[in-house]
């Protein structure tokens, strides 16, 4: 499992230089992975797209905390929450640009001959499951918004 060794690698350099945010990011990061492997009962590891499933769930937290505390005029907490979900980021694969997932869900309905929103749901799924890791959902969702209209 090679994600639950970089993050006790990057833990323990985090320790040394004091890094108080990226402990508390790390700490949830190995947190969520070890609730992960009790949830799942006897399997010891939990699969790589779990893995990436658990760091964006754990992003996500991390921006919709710190939105919530800008429009509340507290940046004061909003800047650990961004801080935080920047280190979290480091762990995901790369994420792709809107344009780029924009032509991936452009070629998903010219390839299977959506059209409308009626089928907003069959694309959202085809789409979900190609771009897993590579885009969050709120992205690919507005991407076939505009792409479906």
């Amino acid at each position: 499992m090679s994600l639950q060794t970089d993050i006790m690698t990057a833990l323990k350099d985090a320790m040394r230089a004091k890094d108080t945010v990226a402990l508390e990011a790390l700490r949830a990061i190995k947190s969520g992975i070890l609730l992960a492997q009790t949830e799942s009962g006897a399997k010891e590891e939990i699969s790589e797209e779990e893995e990436i499933k658990l760091l964006q769930k754990l992003v996500k937290q991390r921006k919709d905390s710190a939105a919530i505390y800008v429009e509340q005029g507290r940046e004061d907490l909003a800047e650990p929450e961004l801080a935080q979900a920047a280190v979290i980021e480091k762990f995901l694969p790369e994420q792709l640009s809107e344009a780029e997932v924009e032509a991936i869900v452009k070629k998903i309905i010219a390839d299977n001959g959506f059209s409308g929103m009626a089928d907003m749901g069959r694309v959202m799924g085809i789409a979900s499951k190609e771009l897993a890791g590579k885009a969050d959902g709120k992205t690919i969702s507005t991407v076939v918004k505009k792409s479906l209209v």
